[in-house]
């Protein structure tokens, strides 16, 4: 066993870098109280408690297609932009992407920021689509 893993010790490296990034999104997102929301529950969050979506796709992304009346910040130029925000800290925020990973870190760069509650919407537009919901373009 011993010989096993000398001679193949960039697997077992490569294996405990893959681990690591696993575990870096879920933890995270419990550091800094980020909760997960599926699209039904983001359509909760919008008509009962006035919610407010933040997709952090780039501009030809969000013209290809976005959940309703959500505000484009690219991540890429979220922090310059917070201010735009601001307005919104008291609101429930659900951060938005393609597919939901690019969302995770723009929810967790508003939590930093004192938005007070702050969504990930799980599965991104990707989910949002598969629940047949609108999509505005």
């Amino acid at each position: 066993m011993t010989q096993f893993v000398i001679n193949n010790w960039y697997l077992f490296v490569a294996l405990g870098v893959i681990l690591f990034l696993l575990a870096v999104g879920p933890i995270s997102q419990r550091m800094y109280g980020i909760r997960n929301a599926n699209a039904a529950q983001t359509v909760q969050l919008l008509n009962r408690e006035n919610g407010v979506v933040v997709d952090v796709c780039e501009p030809k992304e969000f013209s290809a297609g976005h959940v309703p009346n959500a505000i484009n910040l690219p991540l890429s130029s979220l922090k310059d932009r917070l201010r735009d925000l601001d307005k919104y800290k008291a609101k429930p925020v659900i951060v938005s992407c393609r597919s939901g990973n690019r969302s995770l870190k723009g929810a967790v760069l508003l939590r930093k920021h004192g938005f007070a509650t702050v969504y990930n919407l799980s599965g991104g537009l990707l989910a949002w689509e598969k629940d047949n919901l609108p999509v505005e373009k």
